[in-house]
């Protein structure tokens, strides 16, 4: 088993107009036994920002850490808050820096930048950076995820057939994907507010 599936995981962002959405299962596992049923992947940098952490979940744990502290830091010297392209270099930055002994985890990073355009963008473990304009995923639920993200997205959805579209894609693949589930956790950001909803799932 890869340490990358040790505690199980299923994270995708997904573009709509002017906005976007991201998504997380809620459990935490050691391999195949179950230890938690909310476990949060995802949060927010700040209102218009947020990344989820798949993998292993204390690597997790530690570099979400980092992230905050750089973040507030940018905040006390530039006074203003990051943009998401600039958060995205961030922590392709200090994944990279870490590249002989990297944290297990593989970041999903979605923001809304200047003219609330919606970015989104994933790592690999060494900060290697993919950026697409639909949707990205991660996590042991990754590839069914693309497979339900590639036959639901549409391009310009709105916020809420944006969440439907999420959620169902989510909810179908954890349930092929033993590792990941237990519900699910969405964010869906527009210029104007944030809405949070759990998702409720196959308990078993």
């Amino acid at each position: 088993m890869s340490i990358f599936e040790y505690n199980g995981s299923a994270l995708v962002a997904m573009v709509g107009k002017n906005c976007f959405a991201i998504a997380s299962d809620r459990r935490l596992g050691v391999q195949l036994q179950t230890i938690a049923t909310d476990f949060q992947r995802i949060s927010k940098v700040h209102d218009r920002l947020f990344i989820g952490l798949s993998g292993l979940a204390t690597d997790a744990q530690t570099l979400h850490q980092r992230l905050m502290f750089r973040h507030k830091l940018y905040q006390l010297r530039e006074e203003r808050d990051m943009k998401p392209e600039t958060f995205a270099s961030l922590v392709s930055a200090l994944l990279y820096e870490k590249r002989f002994g990297p944290y297990f985890c593989q970041p999903v990073i979605a923001g809304l930048s200047d003219g609330d355009k919606p970015f989104i963008c994933t790592t690999d473990s060494i900060g290697a950076k993919e950026l697409a304009k639909d949707f990205v995923v991660a996590g042991t639920a990754g590839d069914s995820l693309y497979g339900a993200c590639e036959a639901m997205f549409k391009p310009d959805m709105e916020p809420e057939e944006l969440f439907e579209t999420l959620s169902q894609a989510l909810l179908a693949s954890v349930d092929r994907d033993c590792l990941s589930g237990w519900g699910g956790h969405i964010y869906v950001v527009t210029p104007t507010e944030v809405k949070e909803c759990t998702l409720k799932g196959r308990m078993d």
